[in-house]
């Protein structure tokens, strides 16, 4: 498979990215950290997507219903040189279903993820999943 995205930068204001027909936001000047995305947070907003993306693959793979899922992501930047060091996340999937196996949807997530792969390669992950009977 491969990939094509573009991204334009507009001086001293901001840039976003194209994607398929949706266009991305986000800041590159101090002016706008407060009310766009920087690149961090959309790598980590790519970490998360890749997480969800993969809990609806395996909800039909591992034959068990949910009705939402959300992830809350943390992660330490490192200065020198400037890079991402650890990532923590909490995956909380809302299900009534026995059929939820969450030690195997972890197993699964972690092997089988395009960007949790690639991410594990330089940095380090944490994560927990709870089930939340509704």
């Amino acid at each position: 498979m491969e990939y094509t995205v573009k991204a334009h930068s507009f001086s001293k204001t901001n840039a976003l990215i194209e994607i398929k027909q949706s266009s991305i936001d986000f800041g590159i000047t101090p002016e706008t950290a407060d009310s766009l995305p920087n690149p961090a947070e959309l790598f980590l907003g790519s970490f998360s997507s890749c997480i969800l993306k993969n809990v609806e693959r395996f909800s039909v793979l591992m034959h068990f219903e949910y009705t939402t899922a959300e992830i809350s992501v943390k992660a330490t930047r490192l200065e020198k040189p400037p890079r991402m060091d650890e990532i923590n996340y909490v995956l909380k999937v809302h299900s009534k279903d026995k059929n939820l196996n969450i030690e195997l949807l972890k197993k699964n997530i972690e092997k089988f993820g395009t960007i949790y792969n690639t991410v594990k390669l330089s940095c380090t992950i944490n994560g927990t999943i709870e089930k939340i009977s509704e």
